[in-house]
């Protein structure tokens, strides 16, 4: 046989081995691609392309490459998620891979080293800062024993409001923010705010900073740079928050009948829990010390107070540039609780109206519009539809809850109309289990003050539109109401919301 018998086998075997080899290739590629994205910039990534308004850019930018979105932000991969169904299979499905939260400075410097819950990543620790706190302020059980206490605040507000002098605008949003204060403060502190410091100021420097978009975080080489001055605006912020954390917990242990009060407040238990910080206890789980409690006190007091005010804000101001709905709720409260006593709690629950303007104004103005940003613990792996997609360990995941509650196939072609009859027969609530509003986020991260929350701003915003009918000062039609934003951890509105309240009850 000569070698040319040879030669056009050995090449046939050689071609057909190419091809195995390139088929490989091919596949690992395919299981390995990610999801589409605009190109990025060397350095900076897509950083440039968020805008002021990031929630909103990053919807236009899903619009052109879809719901699973891949981008750069310097050199961090970032997957962006903007249709419910894509929401559902990282909240939900993958939901364990996707619980964990990334590093950034803004939690070193403000969490203490991330020894809180919103920021911790996800693990034992997390675990059982959130097992302490839900049994010992965020329980139902714990929410209503603190009834009388919002009983009185609000109605501290209302005398407020009332002793306004007729016709003379008030700022609402300052209203409210004095009052959220005032109801997590008691809460968490068993006392209000203290005037020596700014708890108010702080807070606000806090959601600021924390929803930047920091350029330290994704460009490591820059940040000896502080092109921003952010990082010297945290360092400040840190030194002033252990202050007054300080201040109030020296308060608490200076108090001798700390341990006499009708309400244990979360101060109270940790500063127990500190004190024996070398065993391991059966109300918790992990040792705790005063930089931990200080850490998990400060978490709770910006969730507390963020929420509840921005959304408040949000859906007074919806109300006012919509006097058809407010017109509509009025007449609900006149009917279930009418004109001659006042909202309570128990009542909150037979307000069907007010849930829909809530829910609406939610879906309209997410608190946390891109929610608290996940990473991923793993690579993977996932489908969605016909398409399959591959996310590496340590991506981030920006989860946009504007542009789910903005997607016209949830929601319709009238998804930007303020709308609340939309939730007539319509089975959507706010607790995570549907996707397409997701105001409190889902899963294991989902926010655990979600019942405080929720009845802060039922309450609240009850009682504004039962006791007061209210009119845009100087002559300002509803329709011309600037609803601008001011873009930080939360949205809240650029200008306050000013109007001016006329009492209506017989009471």
């Amino acid at each position: 046989m000569s070698p040319a018998d040879f030669t056009i086998p050995f090449l046939l075997l050689e071609a057909f081995w190419c091809f195995l080899q390139i088929r490989a290739i091919s596949r690992r590629k395919t299981h390995r691609r990610s999801p589409p994205g605009p190109p990025a910039l060397p350095i900076i990534g897509n950083l440039h392309k968020l805008g002021r308004l990031p929630h909103r850019s990053l919807q236009a930018l899903a619009r052109k490459y879809g719901p699973i979105m891949s981008i750069k932000l310097g050199s961090v991969p970032v997957v962006v998620v903007s249709s419910p169904p894509a929401a559902e299979l990282f909240l939900r499905t993958h939901d364990d891979v996707f619980a964990s939260r990334p590093k950034t400075q803004a939690a070193e410097y403000l969490s203490y080293g991330t020894k809180g819950m919103a920021f911790t990543e996800y693990g034992p620790y997390w675990r059982s800062v959130r097992k302490l706190c839900t049994s010992e302020l965020l329980n139902v059980a714990k929410v209503e024993s603190y009834a009388g206490m919002r009983r009185e605040e609000v109605g501290a507000m209302v005398r407020s409001l009332k002793a306004a002098a007729a016709g003379e605008a008030v700022d609402v949003n300052r209203k409210v923010e004095e009052l959220v204060e005032d109801m997590t403060c008691m809460m968490v502190f068993g006392r209000k705010g203290d005037e020596r410091f700014d708890l108010k100021g702080f807070i606000r420097e806090v959601i600021a900073l924390v929803g930047a978009f920091n350029v330290a975080d994704f460009v490591p080489l820059l940040s000896p740079l502080d092109l921003q001055g952010l990082t010297r605006r945290l360092k400040k912020a840190s030194k002033v928050g252990d202050k007054i954390l300080e201040r109030i917990m020296d308060g608490h242990e200076q108090d001798a009948t700390a341990n006499q009060r009708q309400h244990r407040n979360l101060i109270d238990v940790l500063l127990s829990l500190a004190k024996k910080s070398s065993t391991k206890t059966g109300e918790c789980s992990f040792s705790i010390d005063r930089t931990n409690a200080k850490a998990i006190a400060l978490d709770m007091i910006v969730g507390s107070f963020d929420t509840s005010s921005t959304a408040i804000s949000w859906i007074m101001s919806e109300l006012l540039r919509h006097p058809r709905a407010m017109k509509k709720l009025q007449e609900e409260l006149d009917r279930v609780v009418g004109r001659d006593r006042v909202v309570e709690e128990m009542d909150l629950a037979n307000l069907e109206y007010l849930e829909m303007v809530i829910k609406e104004s939610l879906r309209l103005h997410p608190v946390a519009p891109l929610l608290v940003p996940r990473e991923s613990m793993k690579d993977i792996n996932f489908v969605l539809g016909e398409d399959r997609y591959f996310i590496p360990k340590k991506s981030r995941i920006i989860v946009n809850c504007w542009a789910l509650g903005r997607d016209p196939e949830a929601w319709s072609e009238n998804a930007e109309e303020f709308l609340p009859e939309r939730f007539v027969d319509r089975e959507v609530n706010l607790l995570g289990h549907h996707f397409e509003l997701l105001p409190f986020g889902s899963g294991r991260r989902i926010c655990p003050e979600i019942h405080l929350g929720l009845t802060n701003i039922r309450l609240v915003v009850a009682q504004l539109a039962h006791y007061f009918d209210w009119e845009l000062p100087n002559g300002i039609f509803p329709t011309d109401l600037d609803m601008s934003e001011r873009f930080g951890l939360s949205v809240s509105k650029a200008e306050h919301l000013l109007a001016t309240p006329t009492y209506r009850l017989r009471t």
